[in-house]
């Protein structure tokens, strides 16, 4: 019965760290930018957008079109960051074993 008390109480320990992670991937902030810097998007660690900066030099309406692809772009950068310090995050905190799949704790 021991081992049963045991696993409990690392699955709590895990649960609270899990928690913790949460909390703190809502306050991180990772940038993503393209065209040279041009556009600058930040999310949080879980992926929401908190900020979009433009540089002035693109404001021009016949160029609307690349000002928009510039910012997906950016957008793309910013995720694909915030994914991999998530899965590092995620990797750290579970010891490195595989999660079950569809539990998304980012």
């Amino acid at each position: 019965m021991k081992n049963l008390t045991d696993m409990m109480k690392q699955a709590r320990e895990l649960q609270s760290k899990l928690a913790a992670a949460q909390e703190e991937l809502e306050k991180l902030e990772i940038e993503g930018s393209s065209g040279g810097g041009l556009v600058r998007v930040t999310l949080t660690g879980k992926g929401a957008m908190t900020a979009v900066k433009i540089d002035p030099s693109l404001f021009n309406p016949d160029e609307a079109e690349i000002l928009e692809d510039l910012i997906t772009a950016a957008h793309n950068d910013a995720k694909t960051k915030a994914e991999t310090v998530v899965g590092e995050k995620m990797k750290s905190l579970t010891g490195g074993l595989p999660l079950p799949p569809g539990l998304n704790l980012g």
